[in-house]
């Protein structure tokens, strides 16, 4: 298969194109504010009420990782286009982890919008969730791809019911990575990226992906080729207390 013809990637271009169309045009409200000393100038302000302009890479970080506009919906909506275009290409460089991206999805409420807007915002995310799983040149690892997910929507599930249809030998891969980014974390009960939304239920969520790696994801694990150390700390999650630490494949963690 020509890396042109890859069909998760003609996916996400098509997500990316009527992300663009749909909003196209859209601005900050007239009223937005914001600190001068912390967020930017009030030339670079005026530049989120007017539409279609590209801002600067630095202005585009700032923007999205505001946490105080008046009206953040209509913001991301104003930045979503050459957002969601940066994330994908892997020019978005969060200061602690992808899923500080997801934090700007989550703020702006977005699943509340309108179908003609949710929806383009839903197949972008799937779309670049499935690509970062299925092709060998995604710019961002699927791990990070998949917190930005999870915090964007504030749940699991949607992602890792992806991940179950793609049975691919990549994705396979996708998941041994995964696990050895997260098994520290997820070994000493901890949720494996920063939750910074007061909505989520980090342990909630916590308790569904160990759920699911104990579960489906280990003969998955198995047939990846992962490294038996890796298929025993993984395995470990389903023991607790004394149980865990005492195992003889422990690997010795301190927190």
């Amino acid at each position: 298969m020509r890396t042109a013809d890859h069909p998760a990637r003609r996916r996400l271009s098509a997500a990316l194109d009527t992300l663009s169309a749909t909003f196209s045009g859209m601005t900050a409200h007239p009223d937005e504010r914001n600190c001068e000393c912390h967020w930017g100038s009030s030339e670079e302000l005026s530049l989120l009420k007017t539409p279609d302009m590209e801002l600067e890479p630095d202005l585009l970080r700032r923007t999205w990782q505001a946490i105080d506009w008046l009206d953040h919906s209509a913001v991301l909506r104003r930045i979503l286009p050459q957002f969601a275009t940066a994330l994908v290409a892997g020019r978005v460089e969060p200061l602690f982890g992808m899923e500080e991206a997801g934090y700007s999805f989550a703020r702006a409420r977005w699943q509340q919008w309108p179908d003609e807007h949710a929806d383009p915002v839903r197949e972008f995310l799937h779309a670049w969730w499935v690509q970062s799983l299925t092709d060998p040149e995604a710019s961002v690892p699927a791990h990070q791809v998949f917190a930005m997910c999870a915090e964007a929507s504030g749940t699991v599930g949607p992602w890792l019911a992806d991940w179950e249809k793609e049975t691919g030998h990549l994705s396979d891969r996708r998941l041994a990575e995964a696990a050895a980014e997260w098994e520290y974390e997820l070994l000493g009960d901890c949720l494996p990226w920063y939750v910074d939304w007061y909505e989520r239920d980090e342990e909630e969520t916590r308790i569904e992906l160990v759920a699911w790696l104990l579960g489906p994801a280990t003969v998955r694990l198995r047939e990846s080729g992962a490294p038996a150390e890796l298929q025993h700390r993984i395995r470990l999650l389903g023991l607790t207390g004394e149980d865990r630490y005492t195992d003889p494949h422990w690997p010795g963690h301190r927190y």
